[in-house]
Parts: C-alpha cells; sequence; structure tokens
C-alpha cells in the first residue's frame, strides 16, 4: 500500500469512528506508542541494572503509590502552579478552587498536540503515566521513590484536612463566610 493510500484508508477510518466529532486518532496512538517505549525502557533499566522485581508489592507500597499516584497526577493536570507545564495543550478556562483550575484542550495544530492536552490536563489519564513511573521508581531507586512518595501522600492528607476544617468553619459559622 502507498503512502497516500494508507493516509486515505487511516481518513476513513476516523471519519467512520467519530463521523460528527474531531477525534486525535493520530495523537493518540502516538501517545500510546510513546507510553509503551518509556515502559520499555524503565523494563531494560530494570533488567540492566539486574534491580530485583518484588514477587508481589506490599500493601503498605501499594497504598502510598496510591495515594502519590493521586496527589501528583492532580498536581500536574491541575494545579495553578504547574499550567506553565500544560500551557503549549491547553487554554485557561476558569479556577475550580482549591488552587486547581479548569483548562481546555487547544484543538488548533497537530492531532499530537491536542493528545497531549488531552493527557495533561486529566488527572485520570495522566495517573497510569504517574503510577508507572512511580512504580518503576519503587524497583530502581526504593528508599528515594518511598521518600517522595510519602511526601506527596502527606500534601494528599493535608489537602484533605484543610477542606474538613473548611466545611467545619462554614458549619460552625451558620453556613457563611465573609467575602
Amino acid at each position: 500500500m502507498t503512502g497516500s493510500g494508507l493516509k486515505q484508508k487511516v481518513a476513513r477510518l476516523r471519519q467512520a469512528y467519530a463521523p460528527h466529532e474531531h477525534r486525535p486518532l493520530e495523537g493518540y496512538l502516538k501517545a500510546m506508542g510513546t507510553y509503551a517505549g518509556v515502559t520499555t525502557a524503565l523494563v531494560g533499566l530494570v533488567r540492566a541494572t539486574g534491580r530485583p522485581v518484588p514477587e508481589r508489592p506490599s500493601p503498605g507500597d501499594v497504598v502510598l503509590l496510591s495515594i502519590a499516584t493521586h496527589k501528583l497526577s492532580r498536581l500536574l493536570s491541575k494545579d495553578a502552579i504547574t499550567s506553565p507545564l500544560r500551557a503549549p495543550f491547553t487554554r485557561y478556562d476558569h479556577p475550580i478552587g482549591s488552587g486547581e483550575v479548569m483548562e481546555q484542550v487547544r484543538d488548533e495544530g497537530s492531532p499530537t498536540r491536542h493528545a497531549l492536552g488531552e493527557l495533561v490536563s486529566c488527572p485520570f489519564c495522566l495517573a497510569v503515566w504517574v503510577a508507572t513511573g512511580l512504580t518503576g521508581g519503587l524497583v530502581l531507586a526504593p528508599r528515594l521513590t518511598r521518600l517522595v512518595a510519602t511526601a506527596l501522600t502527606a500534601v494528599a492528607a493535608s489537602d484533605f484536612l484543610q477542606m474538613g476544617y473548611a466545611v467545619a468553619q462554614q458549619a460552625a459559622e451558620g453556613g457563611h463566610h465573609e467575602k
């Protein structure tokens, strides 16, 4: 099949997949390929260093990495301070409270840019990448990874305590808050 024949086939597939909406399938393929490449590189690095892979992670590590993954994914995808990292792929929309912002994916540009915009602005999407990195870190540098994950977990716990405090404060004031 020629290059132009393949492009036509991909264009027909894209149209059949989402006839009334733009879906950047090429960008998604590139993102999946990059993820597969990063994962393969992590596996190769583990093998090259001879680091032992645990038969089964401890429940404590699973909980620690779960909470750390949640926090780092939200920090990277929603925090106002990290918006410069997302700015090439998203556009600011409005604040959503607790230091977080809502952003819209930039539709102009390449399908790759659109797919990256979806990835970096979605904590659920980004969590797969973060969890893979933290899990690889647990094998390659367990002490450092646990330390970083502990800090992220402490921040996540602090977030929930701050929100609980704010709710309790509003309840104590009868639901009125100063402006």
